[in-house]
C-alpha cells in the first residue's frame, strides 16, 4: 500500500494511525474493515480525527443513521469521510429530504442502505433522476417511500430506467402502482430477467406480483409459477 501511496508515510502513527485505529474500533469496525477502509481510502488515514472525521460521524449519527450501522456505512462508503460537510454531504441529504420526499423518519435508513448516494452529484445525477420519476406521475411522498424501500433507485441512469419502465407499462400492461409497490423492479436485467420471466407468466396465463417474479433463481421462479 505504501508503494502506491507514499504519502501515507508522512502520517504520523502516533499522532494520526493509532487514535483512528481506536475510534474505528469503537465503531465496531473490524480489522478486516479497516483494510477495506484503507485499500478504497488511504487517504482517509491521514485525515485529522477531532476536525474532520468525527464531525461526520456525528452528522451521521444527527440525522438518523443508528449507532450500529454507523460503522457499516464507513466501511461500504469511506469516501465519506473525505466530503466536505457543508458543500456536499448536507446539501445532498437536504435534497434527499426536501425534493426525493424522505422523511425525516426515513432518511438514516436510506444512508445506511446507500451511502454511496453520498457521493452523487445533485446536479448530474439526483435532480435528473428525481425530475424522470416526477415525470412518470410519482408523487413527492411516494417518491420518498419508494426510495426508503430501494435507496439505489436514485443512483440508476434514467437511460437504463426508461427501457423498463416502459416494457413495465407497454408490453406487460402494468399498472403504475405495481411499480411503486416494487420499486427493486428497476434492478433487475430486462433482457436476461424481466422479459423472459414475463413471457413465461404469459405463455402460462398467469399473473404474479413483481415481487415474486423476479427474485430468486430460475428454477426458484419455475417452482412458482408450477404452484
Amino acid at each position: 500500500m505504501l508503494a502506491y501511496k507514499p504519502q501515507l508515510m508522512a502520517c504520523s502513527i502516533e499522532e494520526r494511525w493509532k487514535p483512528l485505529v481506536k475510534y474505528l474500533y469503537h465503531l465496531n469496525i473490524s480489522r478486516d474493515g479497516m483494510k477495506r477502509m484503507l485499500v478504497v481510502q488511504p487517504t482517509i488515514f491521514c485525515l485529522d480525527l477531532e476536525t474532520v472525521i468525527a464531525p461526520k460521524v456525528r452528522f451521521l449519527q444527527d440525522i438518523g443513521v443508528r449507532n450500529d450501522a454507523v460503522g457499516n456505512v464507513l466501511v461500504k462508503f469511506p469516501p465519506v469521510l473525505t466530503y466536505s460537510l457543508y458543500r456536499k454531504l448536507r446539501p445532498v441529504v437536504i435534497f434527499l429530504r426536501t425534493k426525493a420526499g424522505v422523511t425525516e423518519d426515513d432518511i438514516g435508513k436510506v444512508i445506511a442502505l446507500d451511502p454511496q448516494l453520498m457521493g452523487c452529484s445533485i446536479a448530474h445525477k439526483l435532480e435528473a433522476s428525481v425530475k424522470y420519476f416526477r415525470s412518470l406521475g410519482i408523487y413527492h411522498l411516494v417518491l420518498g417511500q419508494m426510495v426508503a424501500d430501494f435507496p439505489t433507485l436514485l443512483r440508476y441512469n434514467v437511460d437504463v430506467l426508461r427501457p423498463k419502465y416502459q416494457y413495465l407499462r407497454r408490453v406487460m400492461v402494468r399498472p403504475l402502482k405495481d411499480l411503486i409497490e416494487f420499486p427493486r423492479f428497476f434492478s433487475y436485467s430486462l433482457e436476461h430477467r424481466i422479459e423472459p420471466r414475463h413471457k413465461v407468466l404469459v405463455a402460462n396465463r398467469i399473473n404474479m406480483k413483481l415481487r415474486y417474479m423476479l427474485p430468486g433463481s430460475d428454477e426458484e421462479f419455475a417452482q412458482r409459477v408450477q404452484e
